[in-house]
């Protein structure tokens, strides 16, 4: 199986290919993970962050930064503009009602309250914290804040979880000579750290106070 993957990384078409058709494909793959958010786009940029840590040309993480937080902020703008329609329409939007079954009635609760509490920088956290975009985005748009303010909001937002993640790409990819093994490990850390929210939310719903617990 090692050999194999040898092999391929030997095949791949060069690096001047690999950029004129990986960054297009990130940007597209990016948008539409945050304009329909089952797409695992924080793994897509750290592998794109492994690949061109192994590059030869300097600017190839930067391409990587720019082109992974421009297509974060082109998904959410146009997902809240979609919410947006829905909130104003009496009859709602199918994709404010995709938004409200994704949001847990406690996340919403706790993000509205982070909401009037922090207003918009709430917007950079809820970008780093796992299944957390979803339930703030939610809490924007039922508190009517406008489009321009969201924008401004979400652009530090963006910024901030595409350095995140591309940071696990860098560390992936600097613990290993093959550029797919540094793949594997970027994509198996952003994994475990995406999934472990919701491991120990089901944790705490099966053992914590209140499941009967015997003490004594």
């Amino acid at each position: 199986m090692i050999q194999e993957l040898q092999s391929v990384v030997r095949e791949l078409p060069t690096e001047s290919t690999q950029q004129a058709v990986g960054y297009p494909t990130l940007f597209l793959l990016v948008a539409l993970g945050s304009l329909v958010p089952v797409i695992p786009t924080g793994a897509l940029v750290s592998s794109a962050a492994v690949v061109a840590l192994h590059q030869t040309s300097p600017f190839s993480l930067v391409f990587v930064f720019l082109v992974a937080s421009a297509a974060a902020f082109l998904g959410d703008v146009c997902l809240y503009w979609l919410g947006q329609r829905g909130v104003r329409s009496k009859n709602g939007s199918k994709w404010l009602e995709a938004l409200t079954r994704r949001a847990a009635p406690e996340r919403l609760a706790q993000a509205q309250e982070k909401l009037a509490e922090h207003g918009g920088t709430v917007l950079v956290l809820s970008r780093l914290v796992p299944a957390g975009r979803i339930p703030v985005m939610l809490a924007c748009l039922l508190g009517k804040m406008p489009l321009k303010t969201f924008a401004r909001g979400d652009v530090p937002a963006c910024l901030a979880w595409a350095a995140t993640y591309q940071l696990i790409g860098i560390l992936g990819g600097s613990l290993f000579p093959e550029p797919w093994q540094g793949v594997v490990a970027a994509v198996a850390l952003t994994v475990l750290i995406s999934g472990a929210p919701a491991v120990w939310r089901r944790l705490r719903a099966r053992f914590g106070p209140g499941t009967g617990d015997a003490t004594g």
